[in-house]
């Protein structure tokens, strides 16, 4: 099926199709994902890294029209995302851009569909083919859709039980195992021991019918799935949110984990658990959001603390990212009548600040370098600090990369890569410069001061490459 593509403008085409490859190309690398051989990271079925960039568009399908949805995933894909989380039901009562229900009755088990279509009409049929038509653009500019099945807190109030779970699971996968962009998340901040039977009917149904699929489990914040599911068979790769609170706030008794920001330590949580399963941040703070969630009153999270949790939860071991903004993840739009967290921009103004345009070079730095060899390493900094003062650091053979999110000195233990000689470089994450440093010899410590005054914010990557390493 083909949706009608609609491009602004001339250039933005041209952009498009010369920044990153046309959508021919971009459709035939929707491979199969796998855990890589060592289990920490995903790959094609080809063997190619996988580092998952994802962004949040949870009301993608009941909230954008056709246009609007090709205008939001032409605009991920230029940005160098890769994956899409959304939701297909967020609600039982939900209905589409066009007034289509998806549900018959509010029922999961009767999916409100329209038979004997015709994909050459432009006429949009009912809220499934509007999902299948969103799902192939997708393909096309070479973006994964992780589909969330049914959002948690309808399964927490008791309007889908599991007998009704395992036959709208099973129609989903039949309707899409033979899609090649699609990952599952079940869950949909939810904590796995409420309803455990549903959330595993859901996934073992999926991963009895869906062979081509990878499922995760998104869970409530300050959690992660490898809590409830590590050993279930149906769960491929963990998934954490840290949420959105400060360390000030993160104050809960009842929670299990009192991180605060600290996204990281979810991972080294993970990281060494078995079986070994790659993990990820599915939830950090959203661009725009105020600190906490909920009181609007207070500061709101920025480009610069997005780019902390990413850096931080990658260099620990983390096999990717999941980046979302205030006003998209609800696809805020002129005309709704409700808003919510405070957003003030809309969703089509929005996919443009800066935290966006920025994890492009996240991705980059870690696909610029052998992959599957890759550590974390805390042993290469003297000292660690904490809290915003934290450096991170992680590493191949022959390269190394910290980050430093406050630009504050710190001292390597040099050494723990290969050469007698490394060469170092700044890298800048807000938009991928590069300051050279010249080169070093590869033992003792080592101090390195970054560029510009110490401060929240002046963040940098330090790149240790051993001299054979060009």
């Amino acid at each position: 099926m083909k949706c009608k593509i609609k491009y602004n403008t001339i250039f933005q085409l041209s952009f498009c199709v010369i920044i990153f490859t046309n959508s021919m190309a971009q459709t035939k690398s929707a491979q199969k994902l796998v855990p890589s051989t060592n289990g920490h990271f995903l790959m094609t079925a080809e063997g190619k890294p996988f580092f998952w960039l994802g962004d949040t568009g949870w009301l993608l399908f009941s909230k954008l029209n056709r246009n609007e949805a090709n205008q939001y995933l032409e605009d991920r894909s230029r940005k160098g995302f890769n994956v899409i989380q959304a939701v297909l039901l967020h609600s039982l009562s939900d209905v589409n851009a066009y007034g289509d229900s998806a549900l018959i009755n509010k029922d999961v088990t009767r999916p409100k569909i329209t038979p004997g279509k015709n994909f050459s009409d432009k006429k949009q049929y009912d809220y499934w083919d509007h999902v299948d038509c969103i799902i192939d653009k997708a393909a096309d500019e070479g973006l994964y859709v992780a589909l969330v099945p049914v959002w948690g807190s309808n399964v927490k109030e008791g309007k889908v039980n599991q007998q009704e779970a395992k036959i709208y699971s099973a129609w989903l996968a039949d309707r899409y195992k033979n899609k090649p962009n699609i990952i599952w998340i079940n869950g949909g901040d939810i904590k796995g021991n409420d309803s455990m039977e549903v959330w595993n009917t859901i996934g073992e149904t999926l991963d009895s019918i869906d062979k081509n699929h990878l499922i995760t489990f998104h869970p409530r914040g300050r959690t992660t799935s490898s809590i409830w599911f590590q050993n279930e068979k149906w769960l491929k790769l963990n998934m954490f949110q840290s949420g959105h609170r400060t360390y000030a706030q993160d104050t809960s008794s009842n929670e299990p984990f009192r991180f605060g920001e600290d996204n990281w330590k979810y991972v080294m949580l993970d990281y060494n658990k078995t079986p070994t399963k790659p993990v990820l941040d599915g939830e950090p703070s959203y661009e725009g959001i105020p600190h906490g969630l909920h009181d609007t009153t207070l500061p709101r999270w920025k480009a610069k603390d997005v780019r902390r949790y990413a850096y931080w939860s990658v260099f620990s071991g983390a096999a990717g990212f999941t980046y979302g903004d205030i006003s998209v993840i609800q696809m805020y739009k002129p005309g709704d009548k409700t808003v919510a967290y405070g957003a003030k921009e809309y969703w089509f103004d929005a996919i443009n600040d800066p935290g966006a345009s920025q994890m492009i070079w996240l991705k980059k730095l870690m696909l610029s370098q052998s992959y599957f060899d890759r550590v974390p390493d805390q042993e290469l900094v003297v000292d660690q600090g904490k809290q915003y003062d934290y450096i991170v650091a992680t590493r191949g053979k022959d390269y190394a990369f910290l980050y430093d999110y406050t630009g504050r000195n710190f001292k390597i233990n040099m050494g723990k890569i290969e050469g007698t000689k490394v060469k170092a470089t700044w890298y800048n994450p807000t938009n991928g410069n590069k300051i050279k440093l010249g080169s070093f010899d590869n033992k003792g410590l080592k101090n390195f001061d970054p560029p510009d005054a110490e401060k929240d914010g002046n963040d940098w990557v330090l790149i240790l490459e051993s001299h054979f390493n060009h």
